[in-house]
Parts: structure tokens; sequence; C-alpha cells
């Protein structure tokens, strides 16, 4: 059975406030989601933005990049207009400054998430590693990669 792109968001939202340990200790929760794909981190202070989505979309069944790099998502699902994204839906931004690269390079830096919706031209994206937690965030349309519908 899959679950919709809303029951994902619904399961993501009961995860926000989930933060980074400061210090020498490690939030589990979030060393679990790293742990699903990758072997390699030994702490929670790496980026894990694609661990929270792939833990997310790897409960409810969706496919899923099976990579903690945030760009891999672009090659997950089915691409759709950010007119047409629904909350639950997997948003890809452009990370870091200066002219970052298109969505044809997915080793570049970037940041993935659940539309949240749209305030402006912001986007609202539920995603982990947002501020070192999993919350809700707004970011400019400009910096848009790609919406992607995992169902």
């Amino acid at each position: 059975m899959r679950f919709s792109a809303g029951h994902a968001f619904d399961l993501a939202q009961r995860y926000i406030g989930i933060e980074e340990v400061g210090g020498s200790v490690d939030n589990p929760a979030i060393m679990a989601m790293l742990k699903l794909d990758a072997k390699w981190p030994s702490s929670d202070e790496v980026p894990w933005c694609s661990a929270f989505a792939n833990h997310i979309a790897w409960l409810c069944r969706h496919p899923r990049s099976k990579d903690l790099r945030a760009r891999s998502w672009l090659n997950v699902g089915a691409g759709i207009p950010l007119g047409m994204a629904e909350p639950g839906d997997i948003v890809v931004i452009k990370r870091g400054k200066g002219d970052q690269p298109g969505p044809e390079n997915t080793t570049a830096q970037g940041h993935v998430g659940f539309y949240a919706g749209m305030a402006g031209e912001l986007i609202e994206i539920l995603g982990g590693n947002q501020s070192d937690t999993v919350k809700i965030s707004r970011y400019p349309a400009s910096r848009l990669l790609g919406v992607r519908r995992l169902t």
C-alpha cells in the first residue's frame, strides 16, 4: 500500500522539533535517519535534510533517493510545476552562495524537504536540518531546482 503525499506531510509534521544535540552527543533519531542509507556519518552534525526526506518516504513506502545528497531527489518520482505542488511533494532548492549550477548537476549543494505552501514569492518547506532542526522554513522561489511527486 502506498500512502499519499498528504500522508507523508502529516507524518513529517510529527517530527517538528527534532534537533541536533550540541557537543559530542548525537540525537539518536537523526542518527537512525542518516544510517538508513549511509554508513559513514558518525555524528548528527552533517547535512541531514535528505536523510529526513528518505526516512519519511521509507515509512510511507514511497520511492526514495537512498542518498544523502539533496539533489539526488531530482531523479525520484515525477517532476511537476511548482504551481501544481501539494503538501508532501518533494522540493529541491539550491544551497550556498554565488552562482549555483542548475538541476542537471545532482552532485552540487542543495536542500530538500516537503512542500508546505507558498508565502508570496517564498516556498515554505518542511524539512530536516533547517537551522539544525525539523521545521517549516521559507526560501526564495528563485532557488527552486525542482518539485517531485513521489506517488
